[in-house]
Order: C-alpha cells, then sequence, then structure tokens
C-alpha cells in the first residue's frame, strides 16, 4: 500500500500530478484545487490511497489527511467509484460535504459531474454520522455574505469548481480593505490575481 508520497512535480494537469520520488514518476489523481496550486520544479506532498483493478493500479492524492479519509467513506457508498469520489472532493470540501450531510441536502452532490439524484441521496443517507460536523463560524454581515456569493458564482462562471472558488473568496475577502469588502468588481480582480488563470 501507498500511503502518502512526497517528491518533486513533473507536470500537472486539471485533474493529476505527475511527482517523482527517488527517480521514479508516480501519476496520481488529485482534487482540482491540489492540481492548481501545484508547482512545476516545487515538492509536493500528497496523502495516497491506491485501488487496485483487474487492469489498473490508480493512486489518488489528497493534500490533507482528512479528506483522504471522507474519499474512503464516499467510496464505501452504493454506486461510487474513485472518479466520482474524487469528483466531489475538487467540488466540495470537507466542510462543505460534512454540512450537506448533516443537513440531509443532497443538492451540492448533484452538481457534481457523475453523480446522479439518487446517488447523490444516498451519499447523504450513508454518510449519516461518520463525518465531523464542521466547526461553527462567526456570523458576517449580511452584506458582506451577498457580496461574497456574488464573487463565488461569478468565480464559477469563469470556470472554477465550486470549492476552489468558495476558498478563493473567502481569503479574498478576509484580506480585502472595507472598500474592497463592499465592491464585488474589486475582489474579483483582487481575487483574479492570486488564483491566476484556470486549467482547463
Amino acid at each position: 500500500m501507498i500511503s502518502s508520497l512526497r517528491g518533486t512535480v513533473l507536470s500537472a494537469t486539471s485533474d493529476s500530478v505527475i511527482v517523482e520520488v527517488g527517480g521514479v514518476g508516480f501519476s496520481v489523481a488529485v482534487p482540482g484545487d491540489v492540481a492548481h496550486t501545484a508547482r512545476i520544479g516545487h515538492e509536493l506532498r500528497l496523502h495516497t490511497s491506491l485501488i487496485v483493478r483487474e487492469d489498473a493500479l490508480s493512486l489518488y492524492g489528497f493534500a490533507d489527511p482528512t479528506e483522504l479519509e471522507v474519499f474512503g467513506h464516499l467510496l464505501g457508498v452504493t454506486g461510487v467509484g474513485p472518479k466520482s469520489a474524487l469528483g466531489v472532493l475538487s467540488h466540495l470540501s470537507v466542510d462543505q460535504i460534512a454540512s450537506a450531510v448533516a443537513d440531509d441536502d443532497d443538492a451540492p452532490f448533484r452538481r457534481v459531474s457523475g453523480i446522479g439524484p439518487k446517488t447523490a441521496k444516498l451519499i447523504v443517507v450513508q454518510l449519516a454520522g461518520k463525518l465531523q460536523p464542521p466547526a461553527a463560524t462567526p456570523t458576517k454581515a449580511s452584506v458582506d455574505d451577498e457580496v461574497t456569493t456574488q464573487l463565488v458564482a461569478a468565480l464559477i462562471g469563469l470556470g472554477w469548481t465550486e470549492r476552489v472558488a468558495a476558498e478563493a473568496a473567502e481569503r479574498s475577502t478576509a484580506d480585502a480593505s472595507e472598500t474592497e469588502r463592499g465592491s464585488v468588481a474589486l475582489l474579483l480582480r483582487r481575487t483574479l490575481a492570486t488564483l491566476g488563470p484556470a486549467r482547463g
């Protein structure tokens, strides 16, 4: 079992990286946020799951061990394979997944490519009680919420996944000035400068 990798990034696409470890290049399927932040020539550490099939050995990697744990839980859901589980973790953070399950809300999962209504409902039902509830966060002013929501929507419209968009919007809002927080356009400019071009 290959449980982790640490090495130099040789290449990166929208959903995979090749990491060189001891002269050997490992191809690893990863969530979109990992693929986006991976830099060629830089070191990357991944917590991995090796999926063994009759015709292939496939590695799936995550920056956080909690994501790897949730990946394992998703694989235990009827009808969810490795690619679908990775798709969920590419579009939703661990907290977003836990919140949806706790709220009995399958809508976020239905928005993931390859997840149909029946499978989305099964995810909510079969993961109930298995995930750590997200920590409570302070309530923000409604105007900030509205601007952030519009910012996330704009980023999704430009091709970012919901997860990457939400995390980037949160970082930008936290670092922004009062003036920037009141303007979707200013926040979008700040966020795009941090994110750079989206990978297709």
